[in-house]
């Protein structure tokens, strides 16, 4: 274990978004192994890596994490890349990988080295193709990546939309309120301002003083248009509707995209999200 280390503790539904990135990156990784005629090269990019393992609310134990399950599937990818900001959680990680060479470590800013140094790993026209997981705590993440991604088209993406941090810093029940700098948060997670415009709507009735104020949308509508963001700006082809991550009081914390440019990605995860969508967690 890494000096100073603190594990991440994780409820039920961090669990199952655990399992159904390692479900769909076993089916991902057959299909690409199975391809002969041309043959692909595919790789698997975890932005937001942490230590490896992470210790459950539920049990009390350890619980493997998706670098480690990713180094765990069969057969395997070609190439692993794992990014964390966290120092300590870097060492973990490298002490848990080992001498392997296939895998790259880095101790960097997840929108920068994607740009700079994996995504160009992985062009279609090389016949090369990637499995990226991208699961910030918050609202760390630049739109130009999601949108460099979707026009790179041999990149698919499990995406953690934070809605639990939007509500508790960005949006109020009071726009004006919010600072400036949470503001910035925001648009640059969403790529630009437009989401103020889909946050809010006039209110149905009048205040007091006879003036319509504005209302807060549900999660929903702005989820929803999220996903069409999805498609129309950053150019996915295919993104169902995510699957929601809730905690303890089965409040949302976050919700689960996927999105890709391959119709049977889309029904591959379709199945997968409806097969773990209807439980129920303490």
């Amino acid at each position: 274990m890494a000096k100073n280390l603190k594990y991440d503790e994780i409820g039920y539904w961090s669990e199952i978004k655990l399992d159904i990135i390692r479900e769909y990156a076993t089916a991902y990784s057959k299909i690409l192994r199975s391809q002969s005629k041309p043959e692909f090269y595919h790789i698997y990019i975890d932005a937001f890596a942490g230590a490896g393992q992470h210790l459950s609310k539920t049990t009390g134990d350890f619980v493997t994490g998706s670098p480690i399950n990713a180094l765990l599937v069969e057969p395997p990818f070609f190439e692993y890349h794992f990014i964390d900001l966290n120092e300590h959680k870097i060492e973990e990680l490298e002490r848990l990988v080992g001498t392997r060479q296939d895998v790259f470590i880095y101790n960097e800013d997840c929108n920068d080295v994607l740009l700079d140094k994996i995504l160009p790993r992985a062009k279609y026209e090389n016949y090369r193709r990637a499995l990226c997981v991208l699961d910030p705590y918050g609202l760390h993440l630049d739109w130009e990546v999601l949108r460099t991604v979707g026009q790179m088209r041999s990149v698919e993406i499990f995406l953690n939309f934070p809605v639990a941090d939007m509500n508790r810093n960005v949006l109020w029940r009071d726009p004006d309120r919010v600072s400036q700098a949470q503001a910035d948060r925001m648009n640059r997670f969403w790529g630009d301002n437009s989401w103020r415009d889909i946050a809010y709507e006039p209110a149905k009735q009048l205040n007091l003083f006879g003036n319509s104020e504005e209302e807060k949308v549900s999660n929903e509508t702005i989820v929803d248009a999220f996903r069409m963001r999805l498609k129309e700006v950053a150019g996915f082809k295919h993104v169902p509707k995510p699957i929601a991550m809730r905690n303890t009081q089965n409040a949302v914390v976050y919700y689960l995209f996927f999105a890709s440019h391959k119709p049977v990605a889309e029904d591959i995860v379709k199945d997968i999200f409806k097969k773990y969508g209807g439980r129920r967690g303490s």
